[in-house]
């Protein structure tokens, strides 16, 4: 990066190259806008590797009271009613806008868009592009829109590090490239860097994918919401590979089964069966292997001969391992695969802190609850990014003077993977979700590389360890059933290094609620 970078100050910011951070920067145009992706656009992004599509009420038999029913049900008690209204109620018109920008959806020989099934939805409602490609062909079209715009200037290969706060509101971006730090001053700042599959051993994310949009809004001291509930997907392609390949849900939608190394179909128990919602048949499944089994997807009757046409990048995942899905089972286990919590933001996507917005998995709008109902998080992102942008462009812009840029050490999540991927995972406990809080203390304290990447577990574990119910995605073997109450969790950083310096001195967290 060559550039003078006191000309884009100012501007408005978005940190993130996938499907939130450039619709949000194409829903801004022509208002100026600077757009800052850690790679190259399109590259290591959980936007690109997106096989599930976009959900929407486009079926004759169906509408979006209908999708809401199935959204609240899959959050089992903690959606926001009045959020996931309003957006599922704009689903259809914002997909309308984005093959408006090129996305080649699949269509019938009549026109009309295909329409898929995936677990939980009681209705066809899944529209995808290329079958399996949803994600790659969404982020080809924004791509080519983006760079085609002229009032975005996109800069990759910088990564943001810190958030620059005065007062509680935000004065610009720190941030690390090839020739060194920068500072690019701006009073607006969107976030849309996705996950944190990059914390776990087994994910279908980027291994880039590792919360650095939390540490980032964790540092400049925002409220978190939700941080407990990670989705596990039940279906990744069981292999040496990491990140996992996603063996989609669309397959079991197509009629796949799930079956043991006897043959057996062994979920005749769980309601819903193949296509339950992902954390039942996710703890299923995870069962099923600590008993000693091995798990398969049956996909040989159904889609059987069809399967390389309807999942062309699974058909390719699986050759790679040596599996035809026509003539073989294909072995599967669970894998971290989507964040259902993060900042905290109101229906505009602002922040808790001045000139912040969030938008796409790094926020928590409301919409997911305790488990994120299949195809909702792209209809999210798309979704939101008209409201985030009409919100930014809302606010008076004030020009930031330059400050002398700060270093921070690139992210090194490795040594939390393991603390994360053995309290956190499917299964927990309130003495594993205490010792990863323990360990991940130090670090999150600490100047070394890991210190984002540990801060933003030791929020997660210590919002897990205060939930003591089960509930969604959040299973706890001590806390086995429902409280009584519903209630989404709050934490910031100060409070959750605040509780786990507790956990030293006390058995209890209660005081730290």
């Amino acid at each position: 990066m060559s550039a003078d970078v006191r000309s884009f100050f100012g501007r408005p910011i978005i940190i993130g190259g996938g499907i939130a951070g450039l619709m949000t920067a194409l829903q801004l145009a022509p208002e100026p806008v600077l757009l800052l992706s850690r790679t190259l656009l399109g590259a290591d992004n959980s936007s690109t590797w997106a096989q599930g599509g976009l959900a929407a009420s486009f079926g004759e038999d169906d509408d979006p009271a209908l999708h809401l029913a199935d959204t609240l049900a899959a959050g089992d008690g903690l959606c926001d009613t009045d959020v996931a209204s309003r957006i599922l109620q704009a689903a259809p018109k914002a997909i309308e806008g984005l093959a408006g920008f090129g996305v080649p959806f699949d269509r019938t020989s009549k026109g009309s868009l295909c329409l898929g099934l995936e677990a939980a939805h009681s209705r066809r409602r899944i529209v995808h592009a290329h079958g399996d490609g949803t994600g790659r062909e969404i982020m080809r079209a924004l791509i080519a829109a983006v760079r085609s715009t002229p009032s975005i200037v996109v800069v990759e290969g910088v990564e943001a590090r810190r958030l620059a706060v005065r007062e509680n509101a935000i004065r610009g971006v720190w941030a690390s490239c090839s020739i060194g730090p920068v500072f690019f001053g701006s009073r607006q700042v969107v976030l849309a860097t996705g996950g944190i599959g990059g914390l776990f051993l087994d994910t279908t994310n980027p291994s880039g994918s590792c919360g650095q949009g939390l540490a980032l809004a964790a540092r400049a001291g925002a409220v978190f919401a939700d941080l407990e509930f990670i989705q596990f997907h039940p279906t990744a392609l069981d292999g040496p590979e990491r990140p996992m390949a996603l063996v989609s849900e669309a397959v079991r939608g197509e009629g796949a089964a799930l079956i043991d190394e006897t043959g057996q179909a062994f979920l005749q128990s769980v309601p819903g069966a193949e296509l339950a919602p992902r954390d039942v048949l996710a703890r299923a499944v995870w069962n099923h292997l600590a008993n000693g089994h091995r798990v398969f997807l049956d996909a040989r009757q159904r889609p059987g001969p069809e399967f390389a046409r309807h999942f062309p990048t699974i058909a390719s995942a699986c050759r790679g391992a040596g599996i035809n899905p026509a003539r073989d089972l294909i072995p599967i286990r669970p894998a971290q695969h989507y964040h259902m919590g993060g900042v905290a933001v109101d229906g505009s996507g602002r922040t808790s802190v001045k000139g912040l917005w969030a938008c796409g998995e790094v926020a928590s709008t409301g919409l997911h609850g305790a488990n994120r109902l299949a195809s909702n998080s792209l209809t999210e992102a798309v979704v939101c990014a008209r409201w985030v942008a009409e919100s930014v462009a809302g606010t008076p812009a004030r020009r930031t003077r330059p400050a002398v840029a700060d270093v921070y050490p690139s992210p090194a999540p490795i040594p939390v993977r393991v603390f994360l991927s053995r309290a956190l995972g499917i299964v927990r406990d309130g003495e594993g979700l205490k010792a990863a809080a323990r360990a991940l203390l130090p670090l999150a304290e600490s100047k070394d590389a890991a210190s984002d990447a540990a801060a933003v577990g030791l929020m997660i574990a210590v919002a897990a360890l205060l939930r003591q119910e089960s509930r969604g995605a959040h299973y706890r073997t001590d806390f086995p059933h429902h409280a009584t109450v519903a209630r989404r969790s709050e934490i910031t950083l100060e409070a959750a290094l605040a509780a786990a310096r507790e956990l030293g001195h006390s058995p209890s967290l209660e005081g730290a609620k």
